[in-house]
């Protein structure tokens, strides 16, 4: 009996042994296992966090590609724009160009024009002077204003005091005038009767306008019927005492405002046909 209690006594302590022996292998086991799961957890976090932090830079890096994308689009497209501004410049440039040359072209052509009239007017006064020359500087005055050809004869050289009838004197410088204007046939000319400003009143004449034109008209008459100009080319006015060259206030004054004007106009159809015949051959 106590042989077998002490069997199982040893039995009893030789099972609590082998239990504690596992239950600590377990423990210990368990501890790995545990450190093992922390280390994991730690690791699967660590992870989460890579992952978070991947999953930011590919956004924001979608979004770099995206503005880039956009902007480099913009960019293409300001390119094409300057491509066609810098075309369309480039024809504006040149046609801007081609404008110039053709404004400097007329401007060459006008000038070449202007030129050839005044050489036509200086031809003409050289004329003049060389015919009239030899006459009193007093009676006859030739002079140019803006182109344009003056001869201003005395009414002391052509008329008698109120009278519209040419005098035989007055007849020899028509003459000579009108040699000039014969041998001249493109010019025209225009005659002006002016008075001074006392009224006249006498069988005939009506005053200073009818005075003046009478004049004008007598000078012309000479002009056509005893040197053959062609009435065609001859204007005449009366300007009465309107257009003064001195006040009438004395004597002297009052006999130079006294006078006929013989005025050759400027064919202006002629001077644009020089500037449309230079065009013509600029083209």
């Amino acid at each position: 009996m106590k042989k077998a209690v002490a069997l199982t006594l040893i039995s009893i302590f030789l099972a609590s042994c082998v239990s504690q022996k596992k239950f600590t292998e377990l423990e210990e086991l368990q501890q790995n296992t545990k450190n093992l799961l922390d280390s994991t957890t730690v690791q699967l976090n660590t992870c989460n966090d890579e992952k978070e932090a991947a999953l930011a830079q590919v956004s924001s890096l979608t979004e770099q590609n995206k503005f880039l994308t956009e902007n480099n689009q913009d960019l293409i497209n300001n390119i094409g724009n300057l491509t066609t501004l810098s075309t369309k410049g480039a024809e504006n440039l040149e046609k801007s160009l081609e404008s110039m040359k053709e404004k400097d072209i007329r401007i060459q052509r006008m000038q070449d024009a202007v030129t050839k009239k005044d050489s036509v007017t200086l031809a003409l006064v050289t004329s003049l002077k060389g015919v009239l020359g030899n006459m009193s500087d007093e009676d006859i005055e030739i002079n140019v204003e803006k182109g344009v050809v003056y001869v201003s004869i005395s009414d002391k050289l052509l008329f008698r005091s109120g009278s519209y009838t040419v005098t035989n004197r007055a007849k020899t410088v028509l003459g000579k005038v009108a040699k000039v204007v014969n041998d001249k046939p493109e010019i025209e000319f225009m005659v002006e009767g002016h008075t001074d400003n006392v009224p006249i009143k006498m069988d005939g004449i009506e005053d200073n306008w009818d005075l003046s034109v009478k004049r004008a008209t007598a000078v012309v008459r000479i002009l056509e019927n005893e040197f053959g100009v062609s009435p065609s080319r001859m204007t005449a006015a009366g300007r009465s005492y309107y257009i003064p060259v001195a006040d009438n206030d004395t004597a002297s004054n009052r006999a130079k405002n006294r006078r006929t004007r013989i005025v050759v106009l400027p064919k202006l159809d002629q001077f644009y046909d020089l500037i449309e015949k230079g065009m013509t051959t600029a083209q």
